[in-house]
């Protein structure tokens, strides 16, 4: 199934479909400009305008309804609102198509884990747009962590803020409404936190999480303080904050102490800086062009993160972050949010399968 692609004169092409052309849609757009294989085929958002503005930066076909998206490309990306995830997976994967799926996949746990099934059932390539797992900060992050000689990880505090995003440039006001978005600032912007946490020090073990809504809007909390006990033993924190301050978009803070080493990413979570300390060796230091080039000359990342999903397609193997890896977010999250409702007391984690990437 995931083999449909065309060939050009000159190359292998992927038409490539979008369902959805909003921020994280244009956002993905501008990477793909750059990767040779694409060609674009349809595109189709609820708003006309959106479609036609989509269309008119890429080239791609304005279409007027999805299932002209799904017949006409070989690989399609889902960047409408939540709820609309798994229909739209769905009708996809019955398709045969190659998804990638915007996170978080679904509103709650039950629909993540039937949208994760329906994929694997129907074995066509996928991915989730869980970047943090991209960025050369964070791999630079992981490549200290997991240096023998840094010793065993002992806490990590992580720190992610930024403006509430019904405003400024992501006027995405179906935040705003918890039928379609499923919840607020740990769901629909922090599952990203909860992945990247995990892949840096290990399995989340328990969690107790206390929430608040300072903006009034039910059921989309703006404030979230979980304290994580992973199964290592380590212990750590993840405080998530939608603010009114529009001169600060997402910045991340994260400091993780192991046995023989300290290390930070301060403000910038792709480019940094990094920071580190470690036991008998100089204080380093790495951000922006020279950080990046250590990752991909290392070999941690690739240059374009929506580059690895087309090769993915090329190679007909699902590459990851896969819809099992976005299946274990979600059963974190969700343990988070029912310690929550219960006033913060510990919920246990159960241990992740195997299966993730």
């Amino acid at each position: 199934m995931a083999g449909r692609w065309v060939r050009d004169t000159m190359a292998m092409s992927i038409r490539v479909g979008f369902l959805g052309a909003g921020f994280i849609a244009n956002v993905h757009a501008s990477l793909l400009q750059s990767c040779d294989v694409v060609r674009w085929a349809g595109v189709y958002d609820t708003d006309r305008n959106r479609t036609e503005a989509f269309a008119a930066k890429t080239g791609a076909t304005a279409c007027g309804d999805e299932d002209e998206v799904l017949a006409g490309c070989d690989a399609v990306f889902i960047c409408t609102w939540t709820s609309e995830h798994p229909r739209l997976v769905a009708k996809a994967a019955e398709r045969g198509l190659a998804i990638f799926c915007e996170k978080p996949l679904a509103t709650d746990l039950a629909g993540a884990g039937q949208m994760a099934e329906v994929v694997r059932r129907s074995g066509v390539v996928n991915q989730v747009g869980l970047v943090l797992r991209f960025s050369p900060a964070f791999c630079w992050l992981r490549e200290l962590i997991t240096d023998p000689t840094s010793g065993r990880v002992m806490s990590v505090v992580f720190r992610d803020d930024q403006y509430i995003p019904m405003q400024g440039m992501y006027k995405s006001t179906w935040r705003g409404d918890v039928a379609r978005a499923g919840a607020g600032a740990l769901l629909e912007h922090s599952i990203h936190d909860v992945d990247i946490l995990e892949t840096l020090v290990g399995p989340v073990a328990s969690v107790s999480g206390l929430s608040a809504e300072f903006h009034g809007i039910p059921g989309i909390e703006d404030v979230v303080n979980l304290s994580l006990s992973f199964a290592n033993g380590a212990l750590g924190s993840l405080v998530s904050v939608w603010h009114d301050v529009l001169q600060r978009e997402s910045s991340r803070y994260v400091e993780v102490i192991c046995e023989n080493l300290w290390c930070a990413i301060d403000t910038d979570d792709w480019f940094g800086p990094v920071r580190w300390m470690r036991t008998g060796e100089e204080p380093g230091l790495l951000e922006g062009r020279e950080l990046g080039a250590a990752v991909w000359n290392a070999g941690l990342a690739p240059v374009n993160p929506d580059q690895s999903f087309l090769d993915a397609v090329t190679e007909g193997r699902t590459l990851g972050p896969d819809f099992d890896s976005a299946l274990r977010a979600h059963v974190v999250v969700d343990a988070a949010y029912r310690s929550a409702a219960q006033g913060g007391i510990p919920v246990a984690v159960p241990a992740p399968t195997t299966t993730a990437s």
